[in-house]
């Protein structure tokens, strides 16, 4: 095999293990900077044998298992954690059957979402959980966190830091709680699941505008959680909400790369059996007992446009009082900003646009692109074309993402020949 498809195997193994390899990595050694050490060591072992050796049928296992060894090895050498050296010991058994176990990974598959509920425990505040979750077990960079909680890196890096501290500190055991720990931290597990997704479906920087495999990893810590939790209305909710999204995966970017809106989207591209099954998980969700939940308001929106068959027949009046309910159950600026959209939809952009000035002037959405977006679309459709210029280049210049530039810039340019 030449060598750039080599390395180009290599670079995917590491993009679809990164995530399972350090999970194990730190149930297994108890602390995350090691275990990141540790992955990081062993990444680099991998670049250097496998090209000549080949990837191994279990790479997550040998991963692993030479992140362990390396582990070993440093902390043999250092005095601060020779205490730690008898309890690695003590996992070396457990390690070597998963590095040497070639035909199956099921030693790994479970430590994402055991290490997610790690990360969810309730001393640490919500914001924080999910914030350490996405940053050490999703492989979100912090820059990505930083920019999900529309904060700046630096505050986002000082709380990543503070929350790994007090889980140390606090000698927070590495394991899925019992059963009757699980109510107190399924909410931040929720949520923590629908962010990797939502960064898989849409990446905030880069060149890429999906990673559809974070989007299969979050589906399947969807169907887990739902196996653990069954016929729980909010996990219900979230696994049709994903659902229904992932499957105009294939509609939503163009050979080229580059964005198609649901509007301009072929929706024979969709997956219906994905469909299928979403719509029927949110039926269920609906139907469960307890509060309805927000992910199953957002999935009941979903479905309504995995119904319409074009996207004239969207039933956009239903959207609009969806996106009202979901604002009493969950009122966030972003979730503000996709209602002044629907209610674009049913009374028009000038009714919108005050929405949306109102939400930019309480302030809390820092820098965000698609605010920038929304209000260019809807002063251009006012006719109010040195404004909606303004606010394109705004939105243009906040940006992280390539295909959104693109897109952004295209529509810069058709604004300025609207100008003549």
């Amino acid at each position: 095999m030449p060598e750039l498809s080599v390395n180009a195997a290599i670079e995917a193994v590491f993009r679809r293990e990164a995530g399972r390899v350090l999970a194990t990595l730190i149930r297994l050694l108890g602390d995350f900077d090691l275990a990141e050490e540790a992955r990081q060591d062993a990444f680099e072992a991998a670049l250097e044998q496998w090209p000549a050796s080949g990837i191994p049928a279990n790479p997550s296992a040998w991963l692993v298992g030479v992140g362990r060894n390396k582990a070993i090895d440093q902390v043999r050498r250092d005095a601060v954690y020779r205490h730690k050296v008898q309890h690695l010991e003590a996992v070396e058994a457990e390690l070597s059957l998963a590095a040497g176990d070639d035909e199956s990974d099921e030693p790994l598959a479970d430590d994402p979402l055991r290490l997610i509920f790690t990360c969810c425990h309730p001393a640490l505040g919500m914001e924080a959980r999910i914030a350490l979750t996405l940053r050490e077990v999703c492989g979100l960079t912090t820059p990505a966190v930083a920019r999900a909680f529309l904060v700046s890196e630096e505050t986002m890096a000082q709380r990543l830091v503070r929350a790994k501290k007090k889980i140390r500190d606090a000698g927070i055991p590495y394991e899925t709680p019992e059963p009757s720990m699980l109510e107190e931290r399924v909410d931040g597990v929720l949520a923590v699941i629908y962010l990797v997704f939502t960064e898989g479906y849409a990446m905030t920087a880069g060149e890429e505008l999906i990673r559809s495999e974070i989007c299969r990893e979050a589906i399947r810590l969807g169907r887990l959680l739902d196996a653990w939790l069954p016929e729980r209305g909010p996990v219900l909710g979230l696994l049709a909400l994903m659902l229904l999204h992932d499957a105009r995966r294939s509609a939503r970017v163009s050979p080229a790369g580059d964005v198609v809106l649901l509007d301009d989207q072929d929706r024979r591209l969709w997956d219906q059996n994905q469909i299928a099954e979403g719509l029927l998980l949110v039926e269920r969700s609906l139907r469960s007992r307890g509060r309805v939940s927000a992910y199953a308001v957002q999935a009941a929106i979903a479905a309504l446009h995995s119904r319409a068959s074009a996207a004239e027949p969207t039933d956009w009046p239903q959207i609009v009082g969806l996106y009202e309910l979901l604002l009493r159950l969950q009122p966030t600026p972003v979730v503000e900003l996709n209602h002044a959209v629907a209610v674009s939809m049913v009374d028009g952009p000038s009714r919108a646009l005050a929405l949306v000035d109102s939400l930019s002037a309480r302030g809390g959405i820092g820098d965000y692109h698609l605010l920038y977006a929304v209000r260019a679309d809807l002063l251009r459709r006012l006719g109010r074309i040195p404004e909606a210029r303004e606010a394109c280049v705004s939105a243009l210049a906040s940006a992280r993402l390539e295909p959104e530039r693109r897109l952004l810039a295209k529509r810069l340019a058709e604004i300025d020949l609207q100008a003549g």
